[in-house]
């Protein structure tokens, strides 16, 4: 069975119950997630021997976060226990009209403070296959851009696949900061994972004639935009997620596998959303059990997008389906009749 790790940080989620807007009333539901950890959550639900790496404080909130990974049978032996809090974010799930809020309160985190005396990557990728991150975890710091760097340097010397959803968010840092960092992070690389605004806030390059809001994707545009990317860093693959947002509820919903030859795209869903959140994660972690698992390019891309797919019908961050439900929704059964 193949091993995979992933290393970001773990916060725990505050929201509202239902679409209540923030302290519409005086409950909030607490659940934990983020862009790594919900990676892992993915592949150790299809099976995978899937190892998460992070750093929580030792008190009982840390302790509960890592036990939200155990109870989905996610490797936690190499989470670091230190620090002094958990990084937060508070949640207001969009509808129709009004789009989701996301606020973050993670300054300061065990995972912000780290250092790279605190991680054995020597260790951590013995027996591993694939190490995946996000654009998310260097933009903590400064101190995580070096100890990104210095785990993608350890997984190429050990023959480990890299790969890395690009997932920017101005919150955390300046597109400048952005370029100069994930430049340096790229060069390691196999896998490239983006959206359609990633590309363009991180590198620059953007898909032409191509309007998100108004329900126009040009595909041609995307294959233009893989192609840059891999010509810039030799990337062994491009995947591009393409969500036309109708309404905060309503989106259509499609993936990209480019290979340096061909691009292959998936069939196209209409999702009517229950929590967005963490659906590009699911992504990922659909797109590296296909990859992983011998699927040909078309498989991949349908796996994956059909995994991502059913994560936005699922509450919280992680993703609770199984293989044989993402391979009902890829084979084209998406009629979500009651199953007796």
């Amino acid at each position: 069975m193949a091993k995979i790790v992933t290393f970001g940080e773990l916060m725990l989620r505050l929201a509202p119950n239902g679409y209540y807007r923030f302290f519409q009333n005086d409950q909030m539901q607490a659940t934990f997630g983020g862009g790594e950890a919900n990676v892992a959550v993915s592949l150790a639900n299809f099976g995978m021997d899937s190892t998460y790496v992070t750093k929580l404080p030792k008190h009982a909130i840390g302790e509960a976060a890592v036990n939200s990974l155990r109870y989905f049978g996610v490797d936690t032996s190499k989470i670091t226990r230190g620090g002094d809090r958990v990084g937060i974010y508070f949640l207001e799930k969009g509808a129709s009209q009004r789009g989701s809020v996301c606020i973050y309160d993670r300054a300061g985190s065990a995972i912000q403070k780290a250092d790279k005396a605190d991680f054995n990557w020597e260790e951590i990728f013995k027996g591993a296959d694939w190490f995946h991150f996000t654009g998310i975890t260097p933009a903590l710091g400064e101190n995580l851009v070096e100890i990104c760097l210095e785990a993608c340097r350890e997984a190429k010397k050990q023959g480990v696949k890299i790969s890395c959803d690009l997932n920017y968010r101005g919150k955390l840092w300046t597109r400048d900061e952005a370029r100069v960092a994930m430049t340096k992070l790229c060069e390691y690389v196999d896998v490239c994972i983006a959206n359609e605004e990633d590309a363009k806030d991180v590198f620059g390059i953007e898909a032409e004639n191509t309007d998100i809001y108004g329900g126009k994707l040009n595909h041609e545009g995307y294959v233009s935009v893989a192609k840059k990317l891999r010509d810039t860093f030799g990337f062994e693959k491009v995947a591009i997620t393409l969500r036309t947002s109708i309404s905060a509820n309503d989106n259509n919903w499609a993936g990209m596998l480019y290979d340096g030859e061909n691009a292959y795209f998936s069939k196209s869903y209409a999702l009517h959303i229950v929590d967005r959140v963490g659906g590009g994660d699911s992504f990922g972690a659909g797109l590296i059990y296909a990859l992983l698992n011998g699927k040909d390019a078309q498989g991949a891309i349908e796996f994956a997008v059909a995994a991502s797919a059913l994560k936005h019908s699922v509450e919280g961050d992680y993703n609770r389906v199984s293989v044989s439900e993402v391979e009902k929704l890829a084979g084209g059964d998406g009629s979500g009749r009651v199953v007796r």
